[in-house]
């Protein structure tokens, strides 16, 4: 059902932009807000969702981010409807969705497989859904030909998968998607399955258009750099529930537990000892940060961005370069300090004269300092 065709060949001369300047009677979305209630979904001993809750307002544009076998997929499938639930509620426009089937709930659903029909050309894809609602044959082709228009495709209305990229084909599972008026709009890693190129572009693209039509959308990924990019919120989700929900910047600056300060952005732990609201790292005093994660230990990790440390060269200092990953404008330098790597990102100018055993002195340059309780230990509460 796929292209076999290297998505590396799509260019923006070649698909058009996912918003064309063509006319088209698309009617604009009406935002729906979305309110997922203590969602619980059992498969034998493991609880793919664990009361997990969400609030999306109309309009928004949320992430669901986290590693495999978190429950992102099974929330949006819960959504549509095509799992049921074993508690909690799906309540979109303050209607409890728990008896309307999946082809009743007026959701758009964009699969990381595409899922397009093989014998069906492209326009006959996206106007399936408007057959099954049994619009008419003229109505219905005029509007798939038009959302290939708004996303960059009109020319290729006749073509069939197998002739078309796969950001070709995953336009054209946008479009049918979009066909049917959704309410909300489901994308389960839309983007996963294209080349590094594509991918960059389509998410831009894809978001542009979502503002849009002002469509709710919950948008699943693994990738933090999408998640990020795309999203008014990202909700970082680990074993089936909601570690935290917010706009990308707090997520990053203010994360509200461990586990999504070390799996969103990269974090170098640094075993601390914690008086009143200071640590002392590197031989600095430091305040913690407030809004973080529990500082009620007095054993504490330091978690450091690689932002939140500076190095200067010095023969004498302990600390030494182990590594140096270049990253284009920044080069990541990982500094071993006894027995602590701390990775820290400086300007590729300077790090080209700073090899692996250079010698380093390690600063810290944040004006606080996010800390969590430390790893293999049973701290006391001071």
């Amino acid at each position: 059902m796929t292209s076999t065709q290297d998505e590396g060949s799509l260019t923006s001369t070649q698909a058009g932009p996912l918003i064309a300047d063509s006319s088209t009677d698309f009617v604009r979305g009406q935002g729906a807000r979305v309110e997922l209630e203590q969602l619980v979904r059992v498969f034998g001993r493991t609880r793919a969702l664990d009361g997990f809750s969400l609030s999306v307002e109309p309009g928004e544009f949320v992430a669901l981010l986290g590693p495999s076998g978190c429950g992102k997929t099974t929330a949006l499938r819960v959504v549509a409807g095509f799992e049921r639930l074993d508690g909690g509620r799906v309540v979109v426009n303050a209607a409890d969705l728990a008896r309307v089937s999946a082809q009743k709930r007026d959701m758009g659903m964009v699969f990381q497989s595409y899922s397009l029909f093989p014998n069906m050309n492209a326009v006959n894809n996206v106007a399936y859904g408007l057959r099954m609602r049994r619009q008419g044959s003229r109505q219905r082709k005029k509007k798939a030909s038009d959302l290939l228009e708004l996303v960059g495709l009109g020319d290729q209305a006749t073509k069939y998968p197998h002739q078309m990229s796969g950001g070709q084909q995953q336009r054209v599972a946008l479009a049918r998607a979009l066909a049917i008026e959704p309410r909300v709009l489901l994308l389960d890693e839309p983007l996963s399955a294209l080349d590094a190129r594509v991918r960059a572009e389509l998410r831009e693209e894809i978001r542009n258009l979502q503002l849009r039509l002002s469509i709710t959308t919950l948008f699943v990924t693994h990738d933090q750099e999408e998640a990020l990019s795309m999203a008014d919120r990202v909700c970082v989700m680990s074993s089936g529930r909601n570690e935290q929900t917010a706009d990308p910047a707090t997520l990053y600056a203010r994360p509200a537990t461990a586990f999504v300060a070390e799996f969103v952005g990269v974090s170098s732990r640094v075993p601390v000892e914690r008086t009143g609201n200071e640590v002392v790292i590197f031989g600095q005093r430091c305040p913690v940060r407030s809004g973080g994660t529990s500082t009620a230990y007095e054993l504490v990790d330091a978690l450091l961005r690689p932002e939140d440390v500076a190095i200067e060269v010095d023969s004498g200092a302990k600390g030494f370069v182990t590594n140096r990953n270049f990253l284009g404008a920044t080069t990541r330098l990982t500094v071993q300090v006894g027995e602590i790597p701390i990775r820290v990102d400086v300007r590729s100018e300077v790090a080209g004269d700073i090899d692996p055993g250079t010698h380093v002195r390690t600063k810290i340059i944040s004006r606080d300092v996010l800390v969590a309780p430390r790893l293999g230990t049973n701290p006391t509460p001071s």
